[in-house]
């Protein structure tokens, strides 16, 4: 029969350190869950900002195409600026993320979401829809599973990390050289290299995110970070898309 008064050190009671943990331990393990609890908050904040960005290109691009408006865009003056547009906001948001408040990068996120899907709507030209649609969900499966390696993983992939922001330098390079060449085999290899790179950067970005969250968590950046965080897993989801379109795509008789 158990004496749960024995004032023994040798005992093990609640409360014990021999049963669980001291009241510091305790307190540890309270934190620790507050931050995990906190970090998974953060994370789904994300997710859901860069997956209402995609929603909201997917449906601007569809939109766009089926009135006709892309047909007026394609080879225009005016497409320049769609398709430029974009990029202009990209670098805006990055290199002026401290100027702007939260609500302004949100603003921005969404209008450059509208303005891809008015850059993107020239695909509904080129391939079928339900080419378009297969790959748009196999993009998305390989992508959960990459942004979920990234996200458990406990390899460092910091490393990787200048590896492929070189690789995209690189596929910028090719692509605005086959432009002129318009080799085929360079096309195929770009695209190629495209998906794999973008593929890394899903890891990679998701990797980082999870780990900036210790130095944004109950600062007043914590809202632009979610916001910078989806427009960086958003360019990774389109342009693992666009490439793996060139490969899934089934083009318009």
């Amino acid at each position: 029969m158990a004496n749960w008064n024995d004032p023994r050190g040798d005992r093990t009671g609640f409360g014990q350190q021999g049963f669980g943990a001291s009241p510091s331990q305790y307190g540890e393990v309270a934190g620790r869950a507050g931050y995990d609890m906190g970090l998974r908050k953060h994370m789904l904040s994300i997710y859901n900002y860069m997956a209402s960005g995609v929603l909201l290109t997917g449906i601007v691009a569809m939109l766009t195409a089926q009135s006709g408006l892309a047909y007026s865009l394609a080879g225009g003056p005016l497409m320049w600026i769609v398709m430029l547009s974009p990029l202009a906001i990209v670098f805006a948001m990055s290199f002026g993320a401290n100027k702007f408040s939260t609500s302004t990068l949100q603003a921005m996120f969404w209008g450059f979401a509208v303005l891809m899907g008015l850059s993107l709507s020239s695909i509904f030209l080129i391939y079928t829809g339900a080419s378009i649609a297969v790959t748009f969900f196999a993009t998305a499966g390989a992508f959960a599973g990459l942004s979920l390696f990234g996200y458990t993983t406990k390899k460092d992939l910091t490393g990787m990390g200048s590896f492929l922001v070189m690789g995209v330098i690189g596929l910028l390079i090719a692509s605005l050289i086959n432009m002129f060449l318009q080799s085929p085999g360079l096309y195929w290899a770009i695209s190629f290299l495209g998906v794999l790179i973008f593929a890394g950067l899903t890891a990679y970005d998701t990797q980082k995110l999870k780990e900036q969250y210790y130095y944004v968590s109950g600062t007043e950046f914590a809202g632009k970070a979610v916001v910078l965080g989806a427009l960086n897993l958003y360019l990774d989801f389109i342009n693992m898309f666009l490439f793996l379109l060139r490969f899934m795509g089934s083009a318009r008789e």
